[in-house]
């Protein structure tokens, strides 16, 4: 064989120059969103002072910063996920007992690209390798509420304080759902197929059984790419929908109007009211972000804008449904419960300090 023409073994290098001319565009095009709402909206005859011209401004600003923001998260995330692949995730939490097993639990579901719509094989792979079902409960509700997208967009719309708080907030809502959950011993309420499979399940498996030969950073680089196509092309419409409802309330729902049923001066029922709000709405971090950057600025307070938010991701109707097919209705209505009252705490808490 020809050594000079055989290219077989050689590593891929990866793609530097394109990926600090990609981060050049990046930069240049978040430094050019303000300019770029004002000229639309001008092109457009209309005055930012007008009802609909501030709704138009809002939406032609935060869809190009929202889509930038989540673009570049994403592929530094997809980039990160090829260091902790599912399979490895399960291994690390098998056999943990509850405490630290919560705490690991709730702390990789931050860095794990899943969503609850993956609850039903996720909570199925996880009892089968031996994963307690307190700590399935902690990563369940840390994977879709405390993730990269939510954190990005909470960075770059509100700072780092607000991302930090919520980050915190969010993970030990987690923590202590799963040790509740865990504690009060459910698993009887599990559905026997799944109690079946957890019985038959082989012994834990070690995280040496997952152990591969690592990608080099160009198959690293084409992952990050890869999740940019998936993630990216899955949460558009929900995120184009959600700037669009944030739009509207930013140029038509009066200040005081709002602020009187979400402000700090509201009602002590106003955080309950907007977890329930929350519950039936069918979106994610990408979609609700905008929404709650609308609801802000028009003067809610804070604790009860964030508890609406994590009632949206972390308790949706739908993840509710999916869950039947592993749960029993009394342990989905004790883990709706736990996690509901965790929120309600968050919402009453920052109303206090804030």
């Amino acid at each position: 064989m020809n050594t000079l023409t055989d290219t077989t073994n050689i590593p891929r290098r990866a793609p530097w120059g394109w990926l600090a001319l990609g981060l050049a565009a990046w930069v240049l095009a978040y430094a050019s969103l303000i300019p770029l709402a004002d000229a639309l909206v001008a092109g457009l005859g209309l005055s930012p002072q007008t009802h609909l011209g501030e709704a138009l401004q809002f939406f032609f600003y935060d869809t190009p910063k929202v889509l930038l923001l989540l673009t570049l998260i994403v592929f530094v995330m997809g980039v990160v996920h090829t260091f902790v692949a599912p399979e490895r995730t399960r291994a690390l939490l098998s056999g943990k007992r509850l405490g630290v097993g919560n705490v690991m639990a709730a702390t990789l579901g931050i860095v794990t690209p899943f969503c609850s719509c993956s609850a039903v094989p996720l909570f199925i792979g996880f009892l089968s390798a031996g994963v307690p079902l307190g700590v399935t409960f902690s990563f369940l509700i840390s994977a879709p509420m405390v993730n990269e997208v939510a954190l990005a967009l909470l960075f770059g719309m509100f700072g780092w304080q607000v991302a930090e708080l919520y980050l915190g907030l969010g993970l030990a809502v987690a923590i202590v759902s799963g040790l509740v959950i865990g504690k009060l011993g459910m698993e009887h309420y599990l559905e026997d197929w799944v109690r079946e499979i957890q019985a038959g399940s082989a012994a834990p498996a070690s995280p040496a059984d997952y152990a591969a030969e690592a990608p080099s950073w160009a198959e690293r680089i084409d992952a990050g790419v890869d999740h940019i196509k998936e993630i990216v092309g899955k949460v558009w419409p929900y995120l184009i929908v959600g700037i669009a409802l944030g739009a509207a309330i930013h140029g038509y729902v009066p200040q005081d109007f709002m602020a009187s049923i979400m402000g700090k001066n509201a009602p002590w029922w106003s955080v309950p009211v907007a977890v329930a709000i929350g519950v039936p709405m069918y979106t994610n971090a990408a979609g609700v972000i905008p929404i709650v950057q609308a609801l802000l600025g028009k003067g809610a307070a804070l604790g009860t804008v964030l508890a609406f938010m994590m009632s949206v991701i972390a308790l949706s109707a739908p993840e509710m449904i999916i869950l039947r097919k592993v749960l029993k209705p009394r342990l989905i209505a004790v883990f709706a419960g736990v996690v509901a009252v965790g929120i309600l705490i968050v919402g009453y808490v920052f109303n206090a300090v804030l």
